[in-house]
């Protein structure tokens, strides 16, 4: 005897062994023998063979007509032999009644189930409502077949073409378009991105790369809602200053200035004058929630996203021509020995006389300029504002703290690479179209002018990190224990040694239009300032605040993802640059080697690192000439063949430098802030 039992949601037969009154021992044609509940035994039957009566039934479900059998169904509850009885005949054969229990649980819109071999049909407006659904489902499917034939052929659907950022970067996988895609890559063996290419569909490979950092890290958008830019409300006294800032020309968020007073007194006293939003703004307000999303300024080539909106960094950026409110340091000097005497911090408005530009001043501010003020230059160059006398002082004071840093550091910092600054012309600051000739010119690391504002906004965030920490003040610290390979630099509440630097710790302090935890630190600094010795209990900010650690947090993944982006487009606009002069072969130096792998090259006169796919045996620091490969602006690919080895290494003694101990295996570095020491940056 055979049976036909329903297990897991499907139905099968076999040849019924033994028997009981809760279950059977069933063999099925496979011989595999499978224990069955008495409940899930449907029918009982000695011929046909199991095999044939499945087939026979098969076939004849198929001709059983829905809307035919639904009419023919009872109202109550019934089973598949009494739907049998009242579809075919009273005498209902066991194929007619197998293919009745086939037909009516393939559909559900008819049929819904109420136990084994049990069914209740639907209402009529049920079955209106499901038929309708099965309709546009098949229509559904017969689109995204059109569409995915399209893709195939390479031609771009305009609706995929319209949602393709989306389709990319933040897909639903569940929708029609998404599936076009995905099907159409499938039947051509092709991956999706390179399926959409040779379909037209990614015009520009810039605003490939601009979506996928907006749909990442501004999926509403770059705009801000309208905010009202608070006014100081303190009532604070007019330094007695002439204070300079020093910046690049594109440079809107002017957050620092230097003031000299004393020199030929035999005491100078250095002012470091930052911007102070803090003093406006306060936690938890409208703009400083702003901020806090945000968290820090996106920098790239011919372009940035601010983190705060413009009319609020208009209000308190450090313009030429205002009175403006400030955190100032003074720091007092011997004008002979440079000892430092004396520090303090004031809350005021500080005349600003002139905002430098680095582009327009580096070549004239050499070390020259500054070491020999009987050298001049030509008429017809215009000279700083800013005194000579003043700058010279800055300069000297600026290798007198850096050499007292490199003896705590237990190394000299060597910095031997460029920076490089990106031009793109005709944009003036717009968003970039991605086909704008691009300049790429060269900046020497520690420039003087660079030299002064760094070693100043380094002196500025280690005292004012030294000083929160003394009076019991939490503020976000950067610290590296070591210089030891792999040893980077880390953020935390605690004042700690920045290695890197060579100071007892660190707060990033001199940014607070540009960066939210300098903004945190200067509402602590501010508090500091006011309140002295009882600042702890007055700081918006408690010792062990959780919103100091979730800041953190959240500026270091942000920080890190801005940071990605602008090294990418670097590339990308480095790559760019290659084409529009058809450079085809570059001078490099070899400075990653990795055994039986690709030696990794950077080039000696732009910001490019590249593979040399033919050469993986070359010495590190062989200057090498290089054939380039075909350029992809999508995955932003480069490499080099060795046409020529320029330079044998082993005829010189290659210096190791920190920077080259720490630089990544990525395309780029990041430009450097000049309001940062390099050092910091490199090993961030």
């Amino acid at each position: 005897m055979y049976a036909l039992f329903e297990e897991a949601g499907k139905f099968q037969t076999g040849r019924l062994m033994s028997e009981a009154d809760s279950s059977a021992q069933i063999e099925l044609d496979s011989g595999k023998r499978v224990k069955v509940k008495a409940t899930h035994l449907l029918l009982k039957f000695d011929k046909p063979s199991p095999a044939d009566l499945m087939r026979q039934a098969t076939d004849l479900s198929a001709t059983i007509e829905l809307d035919l059998a639904w009419e023919f169904a009872p109202e109550d509850e019934f089973g598949f032999a009494d739907l049998a009885r009242e579809y075919f005949s009273a005498q209902a054969t066991l194929t007619e009644q197998t293919a009745a229990l086939l037909r009516l649980f393939e559909a559900p819109h008819y049929f819904r189930r109420a136990g084994k071999g049990r069914f209740k049909k639907a209402s009529a407006e049920v079955i209106a409502q499901a038929l309708a659904a099965i309709e546009k489902k098949k229509q559904v499917q017969a689109q995204i077949e059109h569409w995915a034939h399209e893709l195939a052929q390479g031609r771009c659907p305009e609706v995929i073409q319209s949602q393709l950022y989306k389709i990319l970067f933040k897909p639903d996988k569940n929708a029609p378009e998404y599936k076009a895609v995905v099907e159409a890559a499938r039947a051509t063996n092709t991956a999706p991105l390179t399926l959409l290419q040779q379909a037209g569909a990614i015009a520009s490979a810039y605003q490939f790369h601009w979506q996928r950092f907006l749909f990442d890290n501004f999926p509403k958008g770059t705009g801000f809602a309208p905010v009202q830019a608070p006014a100081v409300a303190d009532d604070l006294p007019v330094a007695n200053v002439k204070a300079y800032s020093i910046d690049d020309s594109q440079t809107t968020e002017i957050d620092d200035a230097l003031s000299v007073q004393g020199l030929g007194s035999g005491t100078v006293t250095l002012g470091i004058h930052i911007a102070a939003p803090g003093l406006a703004l306060t936690p938890g307000s409208a703009i400083d929630l702003l901020g806090r999303q945000r968290l820090s300024t996106v920098y790239m080539p011919g372009y940035k996203i601010t983190m705060l909106p413009d009319e609020v960094v208009q209000t308190y950026t450090l313009m030429q021509g205002r009175d403006c409110p400030a955190v100032s340091l003074y720091v007092t000097f011997d004008e002979a020995s440079l000892a430092l005497q004396s520090s303090v911090t004031r809350l005021e408005r500080v005349p600003i006389a002139a905002n430098l530009r680095h582009d327009q001043l580096d070549a004239i501010v050499t070390e020259q300029w500054l070491r020999d003020l009987s050298f001049s230059h030509p008429a017809e160059v215009q000279e700083p504002a800013m005194p000579r006398a003043e700058l010279a002082f800055l300069f000297r004071l600026a290798e007198h703290l850096k050499a007292q840093r490199e003896v705590v550091r237990g190394k000299p910092e060597n910095f031997n690479r460029p920076d490089y600054n990106f031009r793109l012309q005709g944009n003036d600051g717009a968003e970039p179209k991605g086909d704008e000739a691009v300049e790429i010119t060269i900046r020497q690391r520690g420039a003087p002018l660079d030299l002064m504002v760094a070693e100043a906004m380094i002196l500025a965030n280690s005292t004012w990190g030294n000083w929160m920490n003394e009076l019991g003040v939490p503020g976000i610290y950067r610290s590296q224990a070591s210089l030891q390979p792999g040893v980077k630099v880390r953020m935390g509440t605690k004042a700690l040694p920045h290695a890197g630097i060579g100071v007892p710790s660190y707060a990033w302090s001199t940014s607070p239009l540009r960066r939210y935890t300098d903004l945190v630190n200067q509402w602590q600094i501010i508090a500091c300032a006011k309140h002295g010795n009882t600042a702890a209990l007055a700081a918006p900010f408690k010792p062990k605040d959780a919103e100091l650690f979730s800041i953190i947090s959240a500026f270091d993944g942000a920080y890190t993802a801005y940071n990605g982006y602008q090294a990418s487009m670097e590339r990308f606009w480095t790559l760019q640059y290659l084409k529009q002069h058809k450079i085809q072969e570059i001078q490099a130096t070899v400075f990653k080697v990795f055994p039986g792998q690709p030696a990794l090259a950077r080039a000696d006169t732009l910001p490019l690192v590249l593979p040399i796919l033919n050469a993986s045996d070359l010495p590190r620091g062989a200057r090498v000439l290089l054939r380039l490969s075909s350029i992809d602006d999508i995955s932003l690919d480069v490499s080099g063949s060795l046409l020529n080895v320029l330079e044998d290494p082993q005829a010189q003694t290659l210096e190791v430098t920190d920077e080259e101990d720490d630089t990544p295996a990525g395309p780029l570095a990041i430009a450097v802030d000049i309001n940062e020491t390099p050092s910091e940056e490199s090993t961030a």
